[in-house]
């Protein structure tokens, strides 16, 4: 892998392509464990300045300034309120616009980098609506009505952030916590003492405004309400514009801790399950710049012998520094008040942890890379639980009305324990199982013939195959790299499972463009986080509207994530033009207990339901190359519109039947 260029999978990239899937699955599946997706390291600097330089620096830039702060009297504002409560907003509206997470080759957009805006600014465009029988919200195009709402809530966001903040002398509630921190017999840091005549609020009329369009969107459209990271930056919206104008400042920092908290613990609570430790390794495998290739080796039990299951020191990565950190560190950081326990020490300490936990992540560079969100966490970490220690009356016990902790808690505890127990009703962001690798998700499996049908459906941007040769890469060659996507999720517990369905019911797969759900959902909506039930049967009906395909050319093997330690996790096979054809379950162990490959062949599956209409499938792939095989034209005929491979063979054909004639 080099600087400037992508790591192209070394093998002769048709020999590759044209060979089984099994096959295929193997050979990217260990090109991953060592190299990653193969991304160009300047790639990921390039995610580093946009981090680090654009939303760090400049963030803290534009928000100082908008704010009559001085940006370079660090001292004096990193602790001022509305300091944190821009760089949420701002995080918001760069996800909304979808230039944060979603973002660049890392989720599937290679030109352009950016889907969101250029997707969601546009009628007739593919929409999803959550509920169709609430009046006026159904279809699954975009509307006037769409753009409207989806360019106020823009407004209002960038408006909340541009705007100067609230000061003491126009909201009392902020007037009596400048006092409180003033107050010598307080016992405040002097960091919050000293600078508290400058602390300001953020306007909440716009942040009023901006939720109200945001519960709009909702219901008319999933995908840009998730995309706006709704679960993450929401209820602490929430937070900045109930606790100063009913309550007091301190319930708002409280709150936000309670919420940071209920984030990490929900998300540790969804690792204790058989998907995680599958993770670590694709995980690392992905890293650019650490660790070394032996220790990315490591993560698998015997990787040059072809046994790419988690290794011990996996599991150790997943569930003693991963989950257990979780669910500890930050319990301490809410809890732990006074002198008991170590007191401030011991939850400085802590959170140090959960800042590295969040920059490790950063340093794996995900796909879907949420990188901005993770900077967030770390930020708000340090301001709350450091610059505002729970011994100085900023803990869980000091909220100024004793039912406040439990109304904070409620709402993501609902979606927690709600989603775990019915993945189907609930997202898995909203759920809060980020990372945990129990995902719904799919796989593509398109007829060569057919994919070009895919060109029917109106949005802003090409398939990712037609972005590669848009760079200037050949087909064969882009087919074999983009094949590296399959690796992700064959490596995960979900892939056994879906790559099974195809072996089982797809008898011309290995003939077949076979594409990562996400990835190709990416090119359809113009975002995907990791959110299966954007490319669920309801997406394939919006697809088949426009695309027209046959019975058989476009495949798609779909399941559900896993309910609350069940054991099993339900599927779908779905056909673009006849519907969902086939549901089945399969049992957890036996798809962490595979290779990705599938040496052994396609796992069991159970098939609940078998739709009468699953025998109009027809399956005629010879060949995975299809169309885009034939040479390009190398003359004037290509302007005429000639076909020269026809016009050749008549030549030749003509010739043949003079040369009879003449005998």
């Amino acid at each position: 892998m080099g600087y400037s260029q992508p790591r192209m999978p070394s093998t002769d990239p048709e020999a590759f392509i044209r060979s089984p899937l099994q096959n295929r699955l193997k050979f990217v599946s260990k090109e991953w464990g060592e190299w990653g997706f193969g991304a160009a390291r300047k790639i990921s600097v390039m995610y580093l300045v946009k981090l680090f330089g654009g939303f760090l620096l400049g963030g803290a830039v534009l928000i100082t300034l908008t704010s009559h702060l001085n940006p370079l009297e660090v001292t004096s504002w990193w602790t001022n309120p509305i300091v944190y409560q821009k760089f949420v907003v701002l995080a918001m509206l760069l996800d909304s616009i979808g230039v944060g997470g979603s973002w660049g080759p890392l989720a599937g957009k290679f030109g352009p980098y950016t889907g969101g805006i250029l997707f969601w600014s546009r009628p007739g465009t593919i929409k999803m609506s959550p509920y169709k029988w609430i009046p006026f919200t159904g279809g699954n195009r975009r509307t006037l009505v769409d753009i409207f709402l989806y360019w106020g809530f823009l407004f209002s966001l960038a408006t909340a952030l541009l705007s100067p903040g609230q000061s003491a002398t126009t909201l009392p509630a902020l007037a009596r916590f400048q006092a409180f921190l003033a107050d010598p017999a307080s016992g405040m840091p002097s960091w919050l003492a000293q600078n508290a005549d400058s602390f300001l609020l953020i306007q909440t009329t716009p942040l009023i405004l901006a939720l109200s369009f945001l519960l709009l969107i909702g219901l008319r459209d999933k995908i840009i309400f998730l995309a706006a990271r709704s679960e993450q930056y929401a209820l602490p919206i929430v937070f900045f514009i109930v606790a100063p104008n009913f309550f007091e400042v301190s319930d708002m920092i409280i709150a936000i801790k309670i919420f940071l908290i209920a984030v990490w613990v929900g998300a540790g609570f969804s690792k204790l399950n058989r998907h995680f430790s599958p993770v670590i390794p694709p995980m690392m495998g992905n890293t650019p710049f650490w660790p070394p290739r032996w220790l990315k080796k490591a993560t698998f039990k015997d990787f040059d012998n072809d046994n790419l299951l988690p290794s011990g020191f996996a599991h150790l990565l997943a569930h003693g520094l991963g989950t257990i950190v979780e669910l500890a560190a930050p319990l301490v950081m809410l809890f732990v008040a006074g002198n008991a326990f170590g007191g401030q020490l011991t939850v400085t300490l802590a959170t140090l942890l959960m800042v590295g936990f969040c920059f490790f992540i950063i340093s794996t560079f995900p796909v879907a890379v949420p990188l901005e969100w993770n900077l967030v966490f770390a930020i708000c970490a340090v301001v709350f639980f450091i610059g505002y220690p729970n011994s100085a009356g900023f803990s869980v016990f000091d909220m100024s009305q004793p039912w406040m902790p439990f109304a904070v808690i409620a709402v993501p505890l609902f979606f927690v324990i709600f989603g775990s127990i019915r993945p189907d009703k609930v997202s898995f962001l909203a759920a809060l199982r980020q990372y945990g690798g129990n995902w719904a998700t799919g796989v593509w499996a398109i007829h060569p013939d057919a994919e070009k049908k895919l060109h029917r459906v109106f949005r802003p941007t090409k398939d990712q195959i037609d972005q590669f040769q848009a760079m200037g890469m050949p087909y064969i060659q882009a087919e074999a790299f983009f094949e590296m996507s399959l690796a992700w999720r064959a490596l995960h517990t979900q892939g056994r499972g879906l790559f099974s369905i195809l072996l089982k019911n797809v008898p011309d797969v290995d003939h077949r463009r076979v594409r990562e759900g996400e990835f190709a959902c990416n090119a359809m909506i113009g975002f995907n986080f990791g959110e299966g039930h954007f490319h669920n049967e309801e997406l394939i009906a919006a697809i088949q509207e426009q695309a027209q395909f046959e019975p058989g050319e476009f495949i798609v093997a779909w399941a559900e994530s896993e309910a609350l330690w069940r054991g099993f996790q339900n599927y779908k096979m779905i056909d673009a033009a006849l519907g969902v054809v086939e549901t089945g379950r399969w049992q957890v162990k036996d798809a962490a207990e595979a290779q990705p490959w599938l040496p052994e062949g396609p796992i069991p599956l159970t098939v609940t339901w078998r739709s009468p209409e699953f025998e109009k499938l027809q399956f005629t792939a010879t060949d995975i190359v299809g169309p885009d095989a034939l040479p390009e034209p190398e003359d004037d005929a290509v302007t005429l519109g000639v076909n020269t491979q026809a016009l050749n063979q008549f030549v030749a054909e003509s010739e043949t039947l003079v040369e009879v004639a003449k005998r």
